[in-house]
């Protein structure tokens, strides 16, 4: 399958081209999976058609004396699911255009096997202080490290299909790129953030061993003072995360440019609220677990009104490592 960057959805200017302008081949051997869900439906459409013929001509021949084959009834519709073995929230066309950074992108990830997953968990013993200025004094001289186990969860999200898009391959494949795919990753960035209903992911806005923070500080000053109590537990504050309103308030004031200068990166979301930022050192906290095992299906007539629905689906985990390198800090919401 094509890499984002590679994708003909995608202009060199990073503009979405007519569907008209699509060059869409199903014989090529690279595609999004857009373009591999539609080749799957087409063929599925085929192959329907196809039964139905063959099976018209196998009553005709019953008629004669023959008798009936295999065929009959595989025209039947059913639900279709095309498996992939990438990290589909990844796989939106867009990301490789622009830096909107999900929540994924502050973390490190890793290839694991589709089951449970070891990690090395490191809590500190009893509460966090300051840091001296020796090793010893210090809050990671105390960690005790132990193995622990992630479970994995499927990440899914259903969207309806416009009437008639199945007939439409050019249409359906970037309907499935663009915005069934986007869809998936706001539902990670809401997994990562607020945890999942099985309790396989807990969020990390909820995740126990955490610091949390209020101050009554402008913006500026409120990050940057809790930049530093970050780095207090020996770690380097490498993210935020932010409400679009507030990370566009940091576009205004040049504070963006200077955290990038800084090394912070900022991912902005609506699933975290207007007046909290989460802080910490995402790549040394957290590793993404990807066992490679996601799909797309197509859900017939399982919408409202006997609409049919595409499902993606893929699954993950998330190993935490150092939950005390992370920070919730809420703010009155002052810009000065």
């Amino acid at each position: 399958m094509r890499g984002i960057a590679e994708s003909p959805a995608v202009d060199g200017d990073g503009t979405h081209p007519a569907p008209s302008d699509l060059d869409f081949d199903f014989g090529t051997a690279e595609r999004t999976p857009g373009e591999e869900f539609a080749a799957a439906v087409n063929a599925a459409a085929s192959a329907s058609v196809s039964t139905s013929v063959s099976t018209a001509g196998e009553r005709a021949g019953l008629r004669n004396g023959d008798r009936a084959g295999a065929g009959a009834g595989a025209g039947e519709r059913g639900d279709l699911v095309v498996p992939f073995g990438v990290h589909l929230p990844a796989a939106f066309p867009l990301f490789a255009s622009r830096p909107r950074y999900p929540v994924r992108h502050l973390l490190k990830t890793a290839p694991v096997a589709d089951g449970p997953a070891p990690y090395v968990h490191e809590p500190p013993r009893g509460e966090l202080g300051g840091s001296g200025t020796s090793y010893a004094a210090t809050p990671e001289a105390a960690f005790a490290p132990r193995i622990e186990r992630a479970r994995l969860t499927d990440l899914t999200v259903s969207v309806p299909l416009p009437e008639g898009i199945l007939g439409e391959p050019a249409l359906l494949a970037p309907y499935v790129d663009y915005r069934v795919l986007v869809r998936l990753s706001v539902a990670e960035n809401e997994a990562l953030l607020h945890g999942t209903g099985d309790g396989a992911i807990t969020g990390m806005l909820r995740l126990p061993g955490t610091r949390d923070r209020k101050t009554g500080l402008g913006l500026e000053e409120a990050v940057t003072e809790a930049a530093a109590e970050v780095e207090e537990t020996g770690g380097s504050c490498d993210g935020v995360v932010a409400h679009p309103a507030v990370y566009w308030e940091m576009v205004r004031t040049g504070m963006l440019g200077r955290l990038a200068v800084a090394g912070i990166t900022v991912s902005r979301t609506r699933m975290i609220p207007k007046d909290t930022l989460l802080m910490g050192d995402f790549r040394a906290a957290f590793t993404l677990l990807l066992p490679g095992t996601s799909s797309i299906t197509l859900r017939r007539g399982a919408g409202a009104g006997g609409a049919d629905l595409v499902e993606a689906s893929s699954r993950v985990g998330l190993a935490v490592h150092l939950p005390q390198h992370l920070m919730t800090l809420s703010w009155g919401g002052r810009h000065g």
